[in-house]
């Protein structure tokens, strides 16, 4: 009879703990279904209104942000544009340089190495792909004065002493040279051994030598070479405009000249690495080793140096201009929470969450550091179009860029919007309504 009793006693007990817990489960429900709901439209329209309800207030706000985001998109096309033109400039000139000449390491190697150069480096050189031109070139040693009269005068102005250079036909190519007047020796000169000079632009100026229809000559020493023509400039060296160069088979006969000291070879872009592997062994087939080449650094490291320092300098500056936008916003967005005290209050009152008091003033600040980074991006890129077409450049873009400065903004005002908003979602309901009243 007693465990009877004890058995309904238990199953009395479980019911009564089953309908408590469907009356607070039926309770909750009510609450829950009592309790407003903040959609995501409701969340957008609450921020339109909020952002826009000042505008003016608003517009200055992202002003901070627009001016950061814009500093960064700028200095990363800038630097990218102006790395790419200075690899350009680069490569028009030093990029397609290489000088092959003797190694001066070692007892009579230097003399050995030279002995390997020859003279006819354009059938040598001018055959591999990619070289554009190529010519050797020594100075002459101890060529004594040089002047227009065959007697030495000690008091004759016009004598002088000038570099003299013996050179291969195809030197004026492969440094780039331009004859202003009359031409340069060609193949025939060569050949014939003729005494023939071409005079650099100072040293024309210097002996008063602008003509050439009366075949002017010069004495290099003792010896006479008539001049054929005026070296305006020369890209590649600069020294040959003040300095007189002739054939070499005439530097042979006449001044002593045995062998070239060095071999300079124009090249196509990018191809300055492979021509220089190439050019001693074309030039020297049994003894390549004992040839030094110089050839051009990688412009991509040029153009990465140029990058890091130009980014460097200038991130700084956008990184300082968003911290401003930053504190721009937290301020604006705090002053905001305190003016709007009382509809906080009445929110809260009304059943709206700490949640969604704090959700919605970030998300007000985020769509102001959001507009500002769309209209920073647009900033930047017409910034760096502008540069570009006013320096006659080819601008270049990263193409994530205009799609992450959007989103470094809204980064910015969410980050700046945290204090506000959390500042905001701690009010108390009856706090802030006395406090808006």
């Amino acid at each position: 009879m007693a465990s009877i009793v004890r058995a309904s006693r238990s199953r009395s007990g479980r019911a009564a703990r089953r309908s408590a817990r469907d009356s607070r489960a039926a309770a909750r429900d009510a609450a829950a279904a009592s309790r407003p709901r903040f959609r995501f439209a409701d969340l957008v329209d609450e921020t339109l209104a909020g952002v826009f309800a000042r505008p003016a207030r608003a517009a200055l706000t992202t002003l901070g942000t627009v001016l950061g985001i814009a500093s960064l998109v700028a200095t990363l096309g800038i630097s990218r544009t102006a790395g790419s033109q200075i690899v350009g400039r680069f490569d028009e000139l030093a990029a397609t340089q290489v000088t092959v000449a003797a190694r001066t390491t070692g007892s009579g190697s230097a003399e050995r190495a030279a002995a390997l150069l020859p003279w006819d480096v354009e059938s040598r050189i001018d055959r591999l792909n990619g070289v554009v031109a190529s010519g050797a070139v020594a100075e002459v040693s101890n060529p004594g004065t040089v002047r227009t009269v065959p007697l030495r005068d000690p008091e004759n102005v016009t004598e002088r002493l000038v570099p003299v250079y013996a050179s291969s036909v195809g030197l004026l190519d492969a440094v780039r040279g331009e004859i202003s007047v009359g031409r340069w020796f060609d193949s025939g000169h060569v050949q014939r051994r003729d005494r023939v000079a071409v005079i650099g632009a100072d040293v024309a100026a210097q002996f008063g030598i602008d003509r050439l229809d009366a075949q002017p000559g010069i004495f290099i020493g003792d010896e006479l070479f008539t001049v054929i023509g005026i070296l305006d400039a020369a890209a590649r060296d600069e020294g040959l405009v003040s300095s007189i160069v002739v054939p070499y088979t005439s530097a042979q006969d006449r001044l002593q000249v045995s062998r070239p000291e060095r071999v300079v070879i124009e090249t196509d872009i990018g191809a300055a690495q492979l021509i220089a592997e190439q050019a001693p062994i074309a030039l020297a087939p049994n003894g390549a080793e004992a040839l030094k080449v110089t050839a051009p650094r990688d412009p991509t490291r040029t153009k990465n140096a140029v990058q890091d320092d130009v980014n460097q300098l200038f991130l700084l500056l956008g990184l300082i201009s968003l911290v401003v936008g930053a504190i721009g916003i937290a301020n604006v967005t705090l002053v905001t929470v305190m003016e709007r005290t009382g509809e906080i209050g009445l929110r809260r009152a009304l059943g709206a969450s700490r949640r969604h008091i704090a959700l919605q003033f970030l998300s007000e600040s985020m769509a102001m550091g959001l507009v500002g980074g769309i209209i920073g991006a647009t900033v930047g890129i017409i910034t760096i179009v502008s540069v570009a077409g006013s320096r006659q450049w080819t601008p270049v873009l990263d193409l994530w860029l205009p799609l992450a400065a959007p989103l470094a903004g809204a980064l910015v005002g969410l980050i700046a919007g945290l204090y506000p908003s959390i500042r905001a979602a701690r009010m108390e309901p009856v706090d802030a309504l006395r406090a808006g009243t």
